[in-house]
């Protein structure tokens, strides 16, 4: 071997090393972001769903009690966290809908809510 080709070869590992390091630097970020983008993006849902709840003048005590109700009568799970994930505002009362989110030992759970009069009860 000449010394041109063992000079270009120790440039091409170290290209290919660079390449490889950067791939994963790169992943690696790209898994720490992924991991509170996923928490932002809940916590957005959440303030959305509450300002449209609160704009609409819905009482949210009186949803997330409806919601803990329907939730207890299925389950015997503990709730650790209620969330508000969405409102579905549709035409008349009879069609709104909350949905809220139920965090429990064994895992998250969805709750569907609809209105009949004034009242929230499980859908």
């Amino acid at each position: 071997m000449t010394a041109l080709e063992i000079v270009l070869l120790v440039l091409v590992v170290i290209v290919v090393v660079m390449i490889a390091g950067g791939l994963l630097v790169n992943a690696r970020r790209y898994r720490a972001q992924e991991r509170t983008l996923g928490a932002d993006v809940m916590a957005a849902d959440q303030a959305l769903a509450t300002a449209h709840a609160e704009d609409k003048g819905w009482d949210r005590e009186r949803m997330e009690a409806a919601a803990r109700d329907a939730f207890t009568a299925r389950s015997d799970d503990e709730i650790r966290e209620l969330h508000l994930v969405a409102v579905l505002d549709r035409p008349g009362t009879e069609q709104d809908e909350a949905v809220f989110r139920v965090v429990t030992a064994s895992g998250e759970h969805d709750v569907r809510l609809g209105r009949q009069a004034d009242a929230w009860v499980a859908r």
